[in-house]
C-alpha cells in the first residue's frame, strides 16, 4: 500500500515553484503577489489562510492578508474586491470560504475579476475547464491531479467514482479525470446523496474519490481491493484526549480501509496541502499571464 503523502508532493512542487520565483527576483523582476480576503473569525478558515501566507512567504511570494469583521455587508465585501481587482500589482485573489450566511458567495466569487480568480470558482474558469481550455483549476482538485501526477498513479482507462458533486471539488474533479491527458482518460461517475445503490458503485471503483464531508463515511466493504482512494474530507471533531481539545478526520475511515488500498491519502497530510500547492502554481500562473500581456 502507498502512502500518498501530502507533504512529500507538495515538497516537490514548491521547490519547482521556488526555482521559478527565485530566477524572476534574480533578474530583476517583483514576485507573485497574492492578496487573501478573511471575513470573520471561523477558527478553520483562520488555519487555512495562514497556511497559505506561510506558503506564500516560504516561496518567496508576496501576500497580503486583508481582515475583516463578520457583519460586513455584501456591498461593501464587493467593493473591497473591485479595489483588489484595480490593484496592478496584485495577481491573485481568494476569499477564503465559507462566508457568513448574509452574504451570497455566488455574488462575491463573480466579484473577482476572472484573471486573478486563482482558486478557479469564476464561472469563466468554470467554463473554459469545461471546454478543456487553459485556466485556472480549483485549487483541491488540481492538488490532487498533481498529487496523482507525484506519485504516478496511472488513471488511463481506469473506473473513478467521485462521490461529492460540489463546484469545489467534486464536478471540476470528474471533469479533470475524463479529460483526455496523461492523468485523464478515465471513466467517472458521480455519486452524491440521491444516488441509489452507492455501496456497490463505489466498490466498482479503481479509483475512489470522497468529497462529501462526512467523517468516515467510506468503510472497507465499499471499497475495491486494490482501489487508490483518495480522502478529501477535513472535519475537526472534539477530542477530550487530544492536546487541542480536537482532531481532524476524513470521509474515509482510514484503518479500515488503508489495509485494502492499493494507494490512499492520509488525513491530514494528504489532500489538504496540496490544495495549497495547487493554489500556489495557479498564483504563479496568474502573475505570468498578467506579467506576459503588459
Amino acid at each position: 500500500m502507498i502512502r500518498l503523502d501530502g507533504k512529500i508532493a507538495s515538497q516537490s512542487v514548491k521547490q519547482s515553484l521556488k526555482i521559478e520565483v527565485d530566477n524572476l527576483l534574480a533578474a530583476g523582476k517583483r514576485p507573485p503577489h497574492l492578496a487573501a480576503v478573511l471575513v470573520g473569525s471561523n477558527g478553520a478558515s483562520e488555519t487555512y489562510v495562514a497556511s497559505k501566507v506561510k506558503t506564500c512567504e516560504a516561496l518567496g511570494f508576496a501576500s497580503t492578508l486583508i481582515r475583516l469583521p463578520e457583519n460586513i455587508s455584501q456591498d461593501e465585501l464587493v467593493s473591497k474586491v473591485q479595489e483588489l481587482n484595480r490593484n496592478e500589482e496584485i495577481d491573485g485573489i481568494l476569499v477564503q470560504l465559507p462566508l457568513p450566511k448574509h452574504i451570497n458567495e455566488s455574488a462575491i466569487i463573480e466579484a473577482i475579476d476572472a484573471s486573478k480568480d486563482v482558486d478557479g470558482f469564476h464561472p469563466i474558469s468554470a467554463g473554459r475547464l469545461t471546454l478543456g481550455l487553459p485556466t485556472f483549476i480549483p485549487a483541491t482538485p488540481y492538488g490532487i491531479q498533481l498529487m496523482l501526477e507525484h506519485f504516478q498513479i496511472s488513471t488511463s482507462g481506469k473506473h473513478a467514482v467521485v462521490i461529492g458533486r460540489s463546484n469545489i471539488v467534486g464536478r471540476p474533479m470528474s471533469i479533470l479525470l475524463s479529460q483526455n491527458h496523461a492523468y485523464g482518460n478515465a471513466t467517472v461517475t458521480v455519486c452524491h446523496s440521491k444516488t441509489p445503490n452507492l455501496e456497490e458503485i463505489c466498490k466498482s471503483a479503481d479509483i475512489l474519490v470522497a468529497a462529501l464531508g462526512k467523517p468516515g463515511f467510506v468503510k472497507k466493504d465499499m471499497v475495491k481491493p486494490g482501489a487508490v482512494v483518495i480522502d478529501v474530507g477535513i472535519t475537526r471533531m472534539d477530542d477530550s484526549a487530544h492536546p487541542k481539545g480536537y482532531k481532524i478526520v476524513g470521509d474515509v475511515d482510514f484503518d479500515e480501509v488503508a489495509p485494502i488500498s492499493s494507494a490512499i491519502t492520509p488525513v491530514p497530510g494528504g489532500v489538504g496541502l496540496m490544495t495549497i500547492a495547487g493554489l500556489m502554481k495557479n498564483t504563479l500562473l496568474a502573475y505570468q499571464n498578467r506579467t506576459t500581456a503588459s
